[in-house]
This record gives C-alpha cells, structure tokens and sequence, in this order.
C-alpha cells in the first residue's frame, strides 16, 4: 500500500495540491490520480481519505489522505507545530486504513517532514492485543523514496519510544508487576554498553530508609522493587546527570482509602510516570544522546490489608521528615518524596518526575497537556519548547506558598499527604508536598494524570493508555543535551 498526503486548496478551483511523493506518483501513473481525485467530489479535508486500487502494479492500493493548508506552522494559540500535527494525523489515519485492507506492508509519504511522518504511522498503527486470540494484521510502515532517511528513523525511534510505554500501562496488572515492570526494562536496555541497570530489592530499599515509600508497598503480597537506570551517554561520566524520577504504582487500588470499583481497571496504569521517563531513557540509549540520564523508579502496588497504611498513621521520609497519611489514596507522592531525596545524591543538572498523580490535574486541564510545576524557568522554557514540536503539550502550573501552607498546618507530622482543604487546588496541593523533599534548584514535578488515556483526543494514537508526554521528554533531553555542546 502507499499513503500521499494532499494540500487543502488554497484558491477556490479546488485542485488538488500534492506533496512532491504525490506529484511524482501522479506523473507515474500519467496524472491519473489528480483526475480521479478532481471526479471524487469536494477537495479532501484535514485527514479525510479516498482510497483508489489498481492505479500501478507496485502499489494496488493508493490512500490519499487530507494534510490541512500547507504552510501551517506554529499555532501561538494551540502551543503546538500545527503541521506536524497535521502530518502526524494524516500518516495514521491513512495507515490505519492499509491496516483494514489487509495490506502488510505500506510505503509512506513523507509530506515535508519525515520525521513528523514515522511518528504518526508508527503511534497510529500501535495497539495493545497481546492477550487476544485474534489480532489485527500486522502493518509495517517504512519510507517512500529516500530523502529524508534519518529524519524517519528517528520519528521511528521516538515512536517506538512512546509505544513501549503505553504496552507497559496497558498490561495488566498481573502481567506487570513491580519485578516484571523492571525486567522488562532491563531486558530493553540490554543491549547498551553505556547503560548500567540495578533491580533493588526490598532489603535495600529498607536500608536506605525510604519509610515512605514502604510504607504504601507494605500493604500488598507483591514485593517493591527500587528500579536505578544509568545512561552514560556524556562525553565526560563525570558530567552532572538529568534525573528522570518516575511513579511506579502498577496497581493503585486506593488502600483502605479504596477507590470507587467503576474504572479501578484503569489503575493498571498508575505507574505512568515511571513508563514514561523509563521509555524516555530507553530512546535516549537508542538515539545515543551525549548525555548523562539517571533513572529512578520506586515500583509497588497499592493495596489494602491487614498490614497497609491507615488513614491517620505517621511515617518518616529518607530525609526524616514526617508525613501524616491522612488518605492512602494519595499515595504517589510518599512513593516520590523518598525517591526524590534519593536523586538529590547525583548532583544533577536538573531533576524532573513524572507521575499519574491527581484525579484534580484531569479535572483542571484533561488530556488537552500535561500539567507542569517547577521551580526553574530555565527548566520550564526547555519542557516548554520541546513541547511545542512533539505535539504532546505542558502547562505551567503555579508552587505557591499558598498551597505549602497548607500541607505543613498538620496536627501529628510536619507534612500531611493531602492539603488540609481536602479537594481544593487538589493538583497544586500535591506538588507543594513534593517541593518539602527537593532542594535542588532545577526540579520540575509533571502531573501527568489527565492525559494518562486516549479517548479519541489525539486522532494518531488509538483509545488505550497513552504512553504521554514520552516524546516530550526525549525531546527535551535532546535539547539538553544540545545545550551542553553549546
């Protein structure tokens, strides 16, 4: 199969307007193609498709699919490239529609922007059917002529990237567990010889007194495990690393503070933060990006017994502080206070967590981006920038004394795990929590959990986990990494 992408017509004679590929594919098959397209009805729209068969031996089913107006660029209101996004969308859709004509393998247009192209044929093809009988034809996507080679490979790279996330947040919960999650990890990375990966038991965890992030583990049969991955991608290993830090719950039943059953499936994917910066590591390694990245993730599950964490209790953080758990739901950041004093003994150039942490970031910004709370604009411009060409979008959030507040007023500990307004402000609440165990002065906290699913917001990734902002974290490591060549 091949997939062309065509231009909205910019005059009213509504003439189709190709890319190059298409131009070359038309003049192939002697401009039949723009004549059929032209008999076909009104000028196709943003990722619209006409399919037509048996235009060229090579290739018995062509897609043409919409690509928008052809300068489109960066949109200041959306926050994004909209012709990436417009590329993204198209490839995927008409990928999609190769998939459902049982076509094995299709040859793609790279529409100006190879990179944007992969990207979008790999993201939309990917579906999580490792546990059905009947799965859907397998389709590999690769370049249509060669001009743009590298540029397509590393849209593979991050794609592929963003896609081992979303297979790790959407396995079960039984398949995933906290060993398997970082096995899984390992066995990824094995091939790296700048890589170096330790499983850390639950003896060492207890030794390095993590009493926060023990106590949310203790409540389950499955055993936590600290995952430490380190990149040593710098010129000099010496150099000040980037400090990923992920949550990773693989499943987050609430605790005795037990969520509703209605959607609890979903907590499969409470360890998001965790697949996102590790799958960012993972494509990091495979770029072979001059930079050092250190990897953090304290993996367990969250569940109720005998021996879990009640409503009430006190427990003592690796840096001695303590928290009063007054809800065992909001758990995430008991695991990620231990963690992230944790990252403070790697000198790093910057510390950034990722974590599916509050129902409340859904509730301000739903999938639409990321939330972001930091204490660095430095940081903050990087996440910002990097942002705006994946497509997959941050926003800033605000670290106010005036949340701070109200997670240190708190009658048995020096911090209560939730704000003492209950639900109000329930985002910024929870970073402020996280700011109390980070001194360092680039640290940025992204509340990844309005955009932890795809319903059908994102027309080039499927309804499932999302695997976001993946792509955004490898894009600002690449920045970074620049940065320090500069």
């Amino acid at each position: 199969g091949l997939v062309l992408g065509v231009y909205s017509s910019e005059k009213d004679d509504g003439a189709a307007q190709f890319t190059s590929a298409g131009d070359a594919f038309d003049r192939l098959v002697s401009g039949k193609l723009r004549a059929l397209l032209s008999l076909c009805g009104p000028p196709l729209k943003k990722g619209k498709t006409r399919v037509f068969h048996g235009l060229h031996q090579d290739f018995p089913s062509v897609v043409v699919v919409g690509l928008g107006k052809k300068n489109a660029g960066i949109n200041e209101q959306e926050n994004w490239n909209e012709g990436k996004e417009n590329i993204r969308t198209a490839v995927a859709v008409g990928c999609r529609q190769i998939q459902d004509l049982e076509i094995p393998c299709v040859e793609v247009d790279p529409c100006g922007d190879a990179q944007a192209a992969a990207e979008g044929a790999v993201l939309g093809l990917h579906e999580y059917n490792e546990l059905k009988q009947k799965k859907k034809p397998v389709v590999t996507p690769q370049l249509h002529g060669s001009a743009e080679r590298e540029a397509w490979q590393k849209g593979v790279t991050y794609a592929e990237g963003q896609n081992l996330a979303r297979y790790l947040m959407e396995a079960p919960a039984n398949y995933i567990t906290p060993i398997k999650f970082a096995e899984h990890i390992e066995q990824k990375l094995r091939s790296f010889s700048n890589v170096k990966v330790h499983i850390r038991p639950e003896s060492w965890i207890t030794t390095q007194e993590m009493g926060a992030f023990l106590s949310v583990a203790k409540g389950s049969a499955e055993p936590p495990t600290f995952l430490e991955i380190h990149y040593l991608g710098g010129a000099n290993t010496d150099d000040p690393p980037l400090v990923f830090v992920g949550k990773g719950v693989t499943f987050d039943s609430g605790g005795i503070s037990l969520k509703p059953s209605s959607g609890m499936d979903a907590m499969r994917a409470d360890m998001g933060g965790a697949a996102t910066v590790c799958s960012a590591i993972v494509t990091a390694a495979a770029l072979n990006l001059p930079l050092n990245i250190i990897g953090l993730a304290p993996l367990c599950e969250n569940m109720p017994s005998g021996k879990a964490n009640k409503p009430g209790d006190v427990v003592t953080a690796k840096n001695g502080k303590t928290i009063q758990v007054d809800n065992t739901d909001a758990e995430g950041r008991l695991l990620l206070a231990d963690a992230l004093c944790y990252a403070h003994n790697f000198n790093a150039r910057a510390i950034v967590n990722a974590a599916t942490l509050t129902g409340a970031m859904d509730v301000a910004l739903g999938s639409a981006a990321t939330g972001v709370f930091t204490n660095s604009s430095w940081l903050w411009t990087h996440l910002y920038e990097a942002s705006i060409l994946t497509g997959d979008r941050v926003w800033r959030m605000p670290l106010f004394e005036h949340y701070t507040k109200q997670v240190i007023d708190c009658p048995l500990a020096d911090v209560s795990n939730i704000g003492k307004y209950s639900r109000a402000g329930g985002a910024c609440t929870a970073a402020a929590f996280l700011k109390e165990f980070v001194t360092a002065p680039h640290w940025a906290h992204l509340d990844i959990a309005g955009v932890m699913s795809n319903k059908d917001e994102v027309p080039y990734l499927r309804k499932g986990m999302a695997g976001r902002p993946t792509r955004t974290l490898v894009e600002f490591a690449v920045r970074l990494s620049q940065d320090s060549h500069n």
